[in-house]
Order: C-alpha cells, then structure tokens, then sequence
C-alpha cells in the first residue's frame, strides 16, 4: 500500500498533459493523506535536480517543479521556476496563489488576471482575484466580481469563502461565519476556509471552537503561518505552554527569523517559569465574575432600565467605569434613578466612577494637547473626553494584545491609560511584545501609559 501511495504522487507529478486535472487530482491526494507530502517534496527535489544545467530551461519542467513548491508552500522559489515556466495559464494561476501567500496582493491581482486571460481555471482564477482586490483594499470592485459570478459559481466553495471574507471585512461575523460554513461543506479541505472560520470564532471569543478550527487547519500542509502563531496564543491562554511552544517551532522551522514567532516563542518560555499567586488569582477571579454581572440582574424600573440601555451600560463593570455626572447627563435620567442605581451599587460594596477615580488620580500620563489625566474627567476638554472614550479595537492591536485587555476589563482607551506597564504585564500571556505594541500604537496618538 505504501508503495502505491508513493507512486500515485510521482505519477501525477510527470502526467502528461500536466494540466488543471492533474493538479486537482494531486490537491484530492494530498488532501486525503497529507503524509504523502514527503513524497512531493522528494519528487520536486528529483525534478530540481535533473533540470539542473538544462539550456534553456524546460517549460514543462519549470511548471512541475512550480507547483509543486506552491503546494509544498514554498512560494518565494516556486516562483523562479513559474516564470520560467512562460506564458501559461496554469503558471500564471499558481504565481497568483505564491503571491497571495507572500501577502503581495497588486502582484496576486495581476497574476489571476493573467490566468483568466489565458482562458485557465477561468472562475477559480477570478474568484482569486477578488480576494486580491479585497485585500489590496479594492472592496467595491471585488463585490462586484462576485455579483458577476454568482449565477456560474455560486455554488462553488471559493466561491462561498470569498463571500464570507466579504461579510467579515465588512464586520458582519455571524452572517461571515454562515457563508464559510457552506464552504467547508462543500469542501472540508479548503484551508483557506479553515482559517478564517477560525479567526472569526477567535475574535468572538469562542477559543473552544476556535482551537479546533485551527487545528484543523494544521493538519492539511500548506498550512498559514498565522493558523499556528493563533494557535499558539490561545493555547497559552489555556496554560498549554507545551503546545503553545510546539506552535510557535512550527512557524520557526519554516522561517527561523520569523518576528512574531521568535517573540512569542520568548514570552512562552518565560510564562512557563513565572510564580502565580493561586490565592490572589482566585480574588481576581471573585472581582472580575463580580464586574461583569449584568445590571438586568437587579430589579430596576423600567425608567432606569431603557437609560442604561441607551448609554450602553451592561454590567456592574460598565457602571464602576461611568460618573454621576454622565448618568444625569442622559435624557430622563433623574434623582431618582441616579438613587436607584447607587443603592444597587451600595449592595455590591460597589460605588460609581470607582474604576476612573482609581486610576485617574494621582497619574501623571500626558495626553493629547498636553492634558494630563489625573484630572476628575469632567474638568477635562470635550476633546480629551472623546479621546478616552475611543474603543480599544481603533488602536488594531494583535489578537493576543486584544484579548489580554479584555481579559483586563479594558474597553477604552481612557481605561487603558490608567494602567502601568507593569500592571498590563500581570496580565497572563501579556508580554513584552505585546507591552511594547500597545506603547507603539499610543504613540502614534501622542497618548503614554500612566506614570510614563
């Protein structure tokens, strides 16, 4: 049987013609038993070797060894054989796939419309080129690909994962996360597919689901960097430094200079020797579960009830981070709500603006114009108060650096400014890296963390 598995590699490999059905019977094989990858690379490096010193080069050879350096996902050389494979289709579809993957989409955008020019996998490639279009930040024309290509590729699976990277560009998640499901339906192997599915979930905060998707991703080689550097931070997440650490090696032994991954492969070393205060994480525990009990939980009149809805107040959290001042501020938001809501407050040994007074005073950070933040927040300007109510997600953090601050309870940017870096680093799996992110992204607002 091994003998077989060997031979059905190899023989797709040198078919002749060498055409799209012989590169998508070799994706089906792959596919099915991705230890057969072995097989390729020993039948490319075989290609490589007898192609050495040919004068001129073989196209039908370049074209081979080409592909099978973008399956193999080696797409930097694949694509000095592609060229030299000449003007085909084929090699100008699989130099759009290299570039994709290279992340350089005008190059992956030219390359598809190449192959479809050349009449090559003629769907595939625009749908391809869409997806380019899309991350080249060409959003409208890459909707209006699609639109053209629903009544004959509709149905397709690409087809389904590019319409989902639509929808979660757009942040529609849910509807995102349906259409990639249609994909996955149709073809489980779609990693593409996998990988967005996952980080989807990831952002929603479904790490279960999110691990099991990644995972998934990593067993169908060529796998995406960036599948196992996610893996890796939500294993960390878990305590799993062993499986953490084996993700980011993954991503090393492919790029050894890798900068996320040397990174991150560091802070999961030193995470694995820290001392934790199980009695203090347990109080921590106690206080956030505490914060975030939803204010629905507690008999409010109807009044109070639509006001907190209105201002976007959730939880306990939510009002511990709001002043006296801000609630009156709001339409039909009296005394007697404002008495309402502080006895409910009271109950919980809770108070409101605790959250604000306590880092607020005393802090030296400087802010924009020259504001410094230990002032009460309503002595502050209606700019510097807009400034700290900006959401987090506008500083585009990382995903580890993200869900670290909402582990945090940090949402704002007036939240985040009355932390330390010192207190940001308590945080588990808050690194350096990650400390020396949030800094870089604050500079570029002319906003510091307190005390620096």
């Amino acid at each position: 049987m091994a003998e077989l598995m060997t031979t059905d590699v190899r023989a797709l490999l040198d078919r002749t013609p060498f055409d799209a059905t012989a590169v998508a019977d070799l994706r089906e094989v792959l596919g099915r038993d991705p230890s057969r990858y072995t097989t390729l690379r020993e039948a490319v490096g075989a290609l490589r070797d007898r192609s050495k010193g040919l004068t001129p080069p073989d196209p039908s050879t370049m074209l081979r060894i080409g592909v099978g350096e973008v399956l193999l996902g080696h797409y930097k050389s694949s694509l000095e054989f592609l060229v030299k494979a000449g003007d085909q289709g084929m090699a100008h579809y699989h130099r759009g796939i290299a570039f994709e993957n290279l992340q350089r989409w005008a190059n992956a955008g030219d390359a598809f419309a190449a192959a479809v020019a050349s009449d090559y996998n003629a769907k595939a490639s625009e749908l391809h080129r869409a997806g380019s279009l899309r991350r080249g930040g060409k959003v409208d024309e890459a909707k209006s690909i699609l639109e053209k290509l629903e009544a004959t590729a509709g149905t397709t699976a690409e087809f389904y994962y590019q319409k989902g990277s639509l929808l979660a560009a757009d942040g529609e998640l849910i509807a995102a996360a349906v259409e990639l499901e249609k994909a996955l339906n149709l073809d489980k192997t779609h990693n593409a597919a996998l990988f967005e599915t996952a980080y989807i979930n990831d952002l929603l905060g479904n790490d279960d689901v999110a691990v099991d998707y990644y995972s998934r991703c990593t067993k169908l080689p060529p796998v995406p960097l960036a599948a196992w550097i996610n893996l890796g931070v939500l294993y960390e997440d878990r305590m799993q430094f062993r499986d953490a650490e084996n993700c980011y090696r993954q991503v090393l032994n492919f790029d050894k200079s890798h900068p996320r991954a040397t990174l991150f492969f560091k802070d999961c070393l030193a995470s694995r020797g820290m001392y934790i205060d199980e009695s203090l994480e347990k109080q921590n525990d106690i206080i956030r579960r505490q914060m975030e009990i939803p204010v629905t939980d507690f008999e409010l009149s109807v009044r109070s009830r639509n006001c907190l809805r209105k201002m976007n107040i959730r939880t306990l959290g939510d009002l511990t981070r709001t002043t006296e001042a801000a609630l009156l501020a709001s339409k039909n938001f009296g005394e007697t709500s404002l008495s309402e809501i502080k006895e409910m407050m009271t109950s919980k040994n809770l108070r409101l603006g605790m959250a604000l007074e306590a880092g607020l005073q005393g802090s030296g950070g400087a802010g924009a114009a020259g504001v410094t933040f230990h002032d009460p927040v309503e002595d502050l300007s209606p700019e510097d108060k807009a400034m700290l109510a900006k959401p987090i997600n506008d500083l585009n953090l990382s995903v580890r650096a993200r869900k670290c601050l909402s582990k945090l309870g940090i949402n704002t940017l007036g939240e985040l400014l009355i932390h330390t870096g010192d207190e940001l680093l308590e945080c588990k799996n808050f690194g350096v890296t990650s400390l020396n992110e949030v800094r870089e992204k604050l500079t570029t607002l002319s906003l510091k963390l307190k005390n620096e």
